[in-house]
């Protein structure tokens, strides 16, 4: 297989408006609302930002936050990492903006740079750069 292979994720949260205002401050994006796909269930949803034309392949992992019942936030099992110009940033506007640090910026050898957070919801988040 070419390209990432990962083409989604989600991650669960209590409170979407702290949560949405959290990714939106720290990541300077704008998330974009989409309905529910199941609607018999109710769910709040919020995608990142992607480039919905290009090839799945070539685009990596899209995802959203998700507010829904039976799903609680703050759980351990996977790790979301953030692309971005240096992970430095992003670490420290995570903390400004309600989250708090787990990891300051580290150096991975040739693969660049991470830093972790825990999220407004008690995800814990990764950033990922090469500077």
């Amino acid at each position: 297989m070419k390209g990432n292979p990962v083409v989604h994720f989600e991650i669960y949260v209590q409170d979407m408006t702290r949560a949405k205002a959290f990714y939106e401050s720290v990541l300077q994006v704008t998330l974009e609302k989409i309905p529910s796909p199941i609607p018999e269930m109710e769910m709040d949803m919020w995608f990142f930002p992607m480039d919905k034309d290009a090839p799945m392949s070539s685009y990596g992992a899209g995802g959203m936050l998700v507010k829904m019942e039976g799903f609680a936030s703050g759980g351990s099992g996977t790790l979301v990492y953030f692309g971005c110009e240096d992970c430095a940033v992003q670490v420290a506007r995570a903390v400004e903006f309600g989250g708090s640090l787990f990891q300051e910026k580290m150096a991975i050898g040739e693969h660049g740079f991470c830093a972790l957070a825990r999220d407004t919801e008690g995800n814990l988040i990764g950033f990922h750069s090469m500077e």
